[in-house]
């Protein structure tokens, strides 16, 4: 039985987390993916859109940091999320892309890609 069955495929191999990944990308996915829609609360759908835009490679970003300073890929990963459910939109952020003001940023942002994508669907 496959465990990573039921997650979304990127659709965005070039760019966004799974690029920036490189390497760690096959192992980092599912792992990216189940801790994101457990702490915000969202579809895997969800994460999915949010991962593979630009706010995905951002927070691929962090999880690099986080693996160049010693932590395991698991580790790194529980880390950045926690830290990005840590900050919180500010005045700026919910200006620029609607995002109500006070809500967790990764909520806000697996939310405003989901939002964005369904815009571009329609």
């Amino acid at each position: 039985m496959n465990i990573n069955a039921n997650i979304p495929a990127t659709q965005n191999e070039y760019w966004g987390f799974w690029g920036t990944m490189n390497n760690h990308a096959k192992a980092a996915w599912p792992l990216a993916m189940r801790t994101i829609a457990a702490a915000t609360d969202q579809t895997l759908e969800s994460v999915r859109t949010f991962l593979d835009s630009r706010h995905g490679r951002h927070f691929a970003d962090n999880v690099n940091d986080q693996l160049f300073a010693g932590s395991s890929l698991e580790q790194a990963i529980h880390a950045t999320t926690q830290t990005w459910m840590g900050w919180t939109i500010g005045k700026l952020a919910s200006r620029d892309y609607g995002i109500p003001r006070g809500l967790p940023y990764l909520t806000g942002f697996v939310i405003h890609c989901e939002i964005t994508d369904l815009e571009l669907a329609a």
